[in-house]
């Protein structure tokens, strides 16, 4: 049942990434990336109106905001260097969302270009690239 779950989770995040962040070109990447980009801000995804999905991080405490803000998953970031961290659920309100307190994230920075980061993030078997714009302060 939880592997049914993650797959659901893992699919929907694909389709709803993919179909978005093939429109995000990297034309010049950052060399090297700017990893660091990840650690606190506001961050959106490319076509994505803000009330649909934006998320926080701030002190390795990452809130995924969705339905204008009344829905969320929060997370604890735990980083393994600049580029790669883990992000473990810690809670979330919508209790038909199929991602559960407890699942482990692991994400890598695979590539920047200014404020826009490429994230890889893989849980299980499943793998899938989430492409963020960090907010401009």
């Amino acid at each position: 049942m939880k592997r049914l779950k993650t797959v659901s989770a893992a699919l929907l995040v694909l389709v709803c990434s993919q179909a978005k962040s093939q429109q995000t070109a990297f034309e010049k990447p950052d060399q090297p990336a700017k990893c660091k980009n990840i650690r606190d801000g506001k961050f959106l995804r490319a076509n994505y109106p803000e009330g649909i999905w934006y998320m926080t991080i701030k002190e390795n405490v990452q809130t995924e905001y969705f339905n204008n803000g009344k829905d969320y998953i929060k997370s604890t970031l735990v980083f393994v260097d600049d580029c790669n961290y883990k992000a473990i659920v810690l809670e979330k309100s919508d209790k038909n969302d199929p991602v559960q307190v407890g699942d482990v994230f692991n994400n890598k920075i695979v590539e920047t270009q200014d404020n826009v980061l490429k994230v890889q993030s893989k849980i299980d078997n499943s793998q899938f690239e989430v492409i963020y714009i960090k907010a401009k302060k």
